[in-house]
């Protein structure tokens, strides 16, 4: 009876051990949770092709376009100046920059003005006898005669015999050697050809000034041109006459320029054409450091876009019925951080922000209208 019992109650332990294992393995499974498929927003904008312009960014300095290197063609004291002959003074237009001392070359001067005078003076009595009808206006020209200013021109000489007979007496040649003396006696004194400043003053009152020597410099201080590089891939853009935007470094101030003239030469090392633009304004100096907005032209049927919205360079991203889908598209300019595009159909939908992870039949949802037309300002600006 006792090995029964205990057979019994093995039996008992095991159905029981079998039971208890059997229901904790049946409560122990996990209910897995339904994944709810994310479906991500996205900011869009409907595509409306316009024209573009084409803004070429340069910057470079600016230069009088009127400058004046002053030399000197003769030999003398530097006696004097209509002001101080030094850097950043103003001088107008007709004013004495330098007068060299020409007292002596002056004398040499007047001498061959009086042996002029003398010549013509023999020659009179000869021109009432032998050609009555040029007497006249060789005396009025006599009586003009002033030594004390420039030598008129002399009377024309119609009559063959009149002519010969004075160039035979050397009045032609004692003429045109005055004119050569009055010539270089006018070098002995710079004017101002226009006004301006002078930037640069190399000698000073009773320096002895030598031929060739370099005096000083003068510019026209309301007129300046700025000198650009522009990639030679856009030469054919630009045209003589467009309006440039230009501005200080940070953009404090701005100014209006014109395209004057465009070099047809490119340089072979940075391969770039010079494009020089005219300004003008009475807070300009020279030497300024200006950038410039150059509009070479407008693209007409384009869009202008990020350059992070690109795919491979010739792709964007659009929104087809909730699923993203890619647009070959033909890049035409590349901004430092825009791009403009063409051939993107009005009226398609593109993103108008980056999406990461994108992919061709990712499902999303655009954003609500507010926040679309916000965005769409954002691009636009």
């Amino acid at each position: 009876m006792r090995k029964i019992a205990l057979i019994g109650i093995g039996i008992l332990i095991l159905i029981a051990s079998f039971l208890g294992a059997y229901y904790i393995i049946e409560n122990n499974k996990k209910v897995r949770p339904k994944v709810e498929k994310v479906v991500k927003t996205v900011f869009v904008e409907t595509v409306k092709n316009t024209n573009i312009p084409i803004i070429i960014p340069a910057n470079g300095n600016l230069i009088a376009k009127n400058r004046f290197e002053l030399y000197s063609e003769v030999q003398g004291i530097f006696e004097s100046s209509s002001h101080d002959f030094k850097a950043g003074q103003s001088f107008k237009k007709g004013e004495t920059l330098i007068k060299i001392n020409s007292s002596e070359y002056f004398a040499s001067v007047q001498a061959a003005k009086s042996n002029l005078y003398n010549l013509i003076t023999s020659i009179i009595p000869d021109l009432r006898l032998d050609f009555p009808e040029h007497y006249k206006v060789w005396e009025k020209y006599l009586m003009a005669f002033d030594m004390d200013k420039s030598i008129n021109a002399l009377p024309d000489i119609n009559d063959e015999k009149v002519s010969y007979f004075i160039t035979g007496r050397g009045i032609l040649s004692a003429y045109y050697n005055v004119k050569n003396l009055e010539q270089r006696l006018s070098k002995y004194r710079l004017t101002a050809p226009y006004d301006g400043v002078l930037t640069e003053a190399l000698v000073t009152k009773g320096t002895l000034v030598r031929p060739g020597q370099k005096l000083g410099e003068f510019i026209d201080a309301s007129v300046y041109e700025v000198e650009l590089a522009i990639s030679k891939s856009y030469s054919d853009l630009l045209k003589i006459g467009e309006s440039v935007n230009l501005s200080t470094i940070g953009g404090k101030e701005s100014y209006i320029g014109e395209v004057v003239r465009i070099n047809s030469k490119i340089d072979q090392t940075t391969q770039t054409i010079k494009v020089y633009v005219e300004v003008k304004s009475d807070n300009l100096k020279e030497g300024m450091y200006l950038e410039a907005q150059l509009q070479a032209s407008e693209e007409p049927n384009a869009i202008k876009i990020s350059r992070k919205l690109l795919v491979n360079d010739s792709e964007i991203f659009i929104l087809k019925d909730s699923l993203l889908d890619v647009l070959k598209i033909d890049p035409v300019y590349f901004f430092p951080n825009d791009v403009v595009i063409k051939g993107v159909p009005d009226g398609t939908k593109i993103l108008s922000r980056p999406l990461a992870g994108a992919f061709i039949g990712m499902l999303v949802k655009p954003a609500n209208l507010s926040n679309t037309k916000q965005e769409s300002r954002v691009l636009n600006n």
